[in-house]
């Protein structure tokens, strides 16, 4: 089975909201909503893919140093197996904007789950709903 590595993002405004995406059409799963981020590039580190992804998906720049590693997930779909590391971000220079994208919404944390995802995101929802619930119990 094709092992695919992929690198997302949680950015966190100063609301405590998260940054997802929509898959646009013409994509495999198109209209599911997501962390940004996307496929790691062969000579690439995953903290490299992430900036440049998120620079080309949403117009944002990151640097490496404001990339906080939180989970990752590993998950097999009918193809592929899917590994993801999920880093949260904090620090950006720019607005977000639906560039590679179909849409793109700030959301509490315990909205994630309201939202169609793909199946691979569903750990990741997990622990970024754990880590601020935690914060905000604090």
């Amino acid at each position: 089975m094709r092992l695919v590595l992929v690198v997302a993002a949680a950015l966190v405004d100063g609301s405590g909201r998260i940054l997802v995406t929509q898959r646009p059409e013409g994509k495999s799963m198109a209209g599911l909503w997501e962390f940004p981020g996307g496929k790691i590039e062969a000579g690439e580190t995953p903290e490299a893919a992430l900036c440049r992804e998120l620079a080309e998906e949403i117009g944002v720049t990151v640097e490496p140093s404001a990339l906080e590693p939180l989970t990752f997930a590993s998950h097999t779909y009918a193809d592929f197996h899917l590994m993801m590391p999920l880093y949260v971000v904090r620090r950006w220079v720019g607005t977000p904007a639906a560039l590679e994208v179909a849409d793109l919404q700030f959301v509490m944390p315990e909205r994630l789950g309201e939202l169609a995802m793909p199946e691979a995101d569903g750990p990741l929802v997990s622990a970024v709903q754990s880590i601020f619930t935690e914060i905000s119990a604090t």
